[in-house]
């Protein structure tokens, strides 16, 4: 693994934040991230953060300084064709994937790094989004985290339900018929957050940290992305369709949605946490889609349940690491 750009001047990460190079069994270049080690007398594990769609390692620099100071180190990732990892297709504003198994390769890559590096155990999970699905795919397959808390995880796509089928079969047909590179129906390359006024957003409610998102953008364009291809919105809809289908796993959980949700569909997410033995779902009043962006109040209780649900799990599962 080799030394990776990390931007420390756009944003808050622990001192010692650093990034690497490594590479995916398919040969896809991808970007870690170490956010930081845990800042306390005593560690309590490592905190794999899995990302959304768009996003990169920098921005969750200040959610790894929360975790720092309850004891957790935080490693992440930017995904195939998103952040500074290799981009998919010649249009580097699109996110593209043909099958969701691909992410599952850069998980492989970012867990041989962990292990690499001998970061403190257990592992815990904190998947937001599509690195809710993401997640919970991972550990169906084995990831070995000992709990794992989800905001606004993408266990359902926000459609309207006449919509519905039409979206399946035409991201099928599209992803078939080689025209799987083209935007989903109302995306555009642009950047959401660039283009997308404060008052109109659907990500959060928190005026400051919505311009400490959209500043990010403005210093490193290259992080930008827009829209998802075909070929993605075919692939989301199949991988949602069988997490739905499987049994919840045996770890403990937490999902946190927002009252505000307009992306994911909440409905999903309640019916799976439903059936998750040892699940728990909290909604917050008020709170759009990026909980880990919201107002400082719900970063902190956020944040203190994630240290609670971990430090209980790490006891549980035989005591933290030193």
């Amino acid at each position: 693994m080799q030394p990776a750009p990390f931007h420390g001047e756009i944003t808050t990460a622990p001192e010692g934040a650093m990034a690497v190079w490594t590479e995916s069994a398919d040969g896809v270049r991808l970007r870690l991230a170490v956010l930081g080690p845990a800042t306390g007398a005593r560690c309590l594990g490592t905190v794999l953060l899995f990302p959304g769609r768009t996003e990169f390692v920098e921005k969750y620099g200040p959610a790894a300084t929360d975790l720092a100071r309850r004891g957790f180190a935080c490693v992440s990732i930017d995904w195939r064709g998103q952040g500074l990892s290799d981009r998919m297709l010649d249009d580097p504003a699109t996110g593209h994937v043909g099958t969701f198994a691909e992410y599952q390769r850069d998980v492989d890559a970012l867990m041989a790094a962990v292990e690499a590096w001998n970061l403190p155990r257990p592992y815990f999970l904190i998947g937001h989004s599509m690195g809710g699905a993401i997640g919970l795919r991972a550990i169906h397959q084995g990831l070995p985290v000992a709990a794992a808390l989800f905001t606004a995880p993408m266990w359902g796509i926000r459609l309207h339900p006449a919509i519905r089928p039409v979206a399946r079969i035409l991201s099928a047909l599209s992803h078939a018929t080689g025209y799987g590179h083209t935007y989903a129906p109302g995306t555009r390359p642009a950047n959401y957050i660039s283009v997308t006024p404060f008052a109109d957003n659907t990500l959060t409610t928190d005026p400051e940290m919505f311009d400490w998102m959209r500043q990010q953008i403005a210093a490193q364009p290259e992080l930008s992305l827009g829209g998802p291809s075909m070929s993605w919105l075919n692939a989301a809809l199949r991988e949602i369709r069988e997490l739905q289908t499987l049994p919840p796993p045996a770890i403990r959980c937490e999902a946190w949605i927002g009252s505000g949700e307009r992306i994911v569909d909440s409905q999903s997410i309640r019916a799976l946490v439903a059936r998750w033995p040892d699940g728990r779902l909290v909604e917050v009043a008020g709170a759009a889609h990026e909980i880990m962006m919201e107002r400082p109040e719900t970063r902190l209780a956020l944040y203190d349940a994630a240290a609670a649900l971990f430090a209980t799990a790490a006891g549980r599962d035989g005591g933290a690491a030193a």
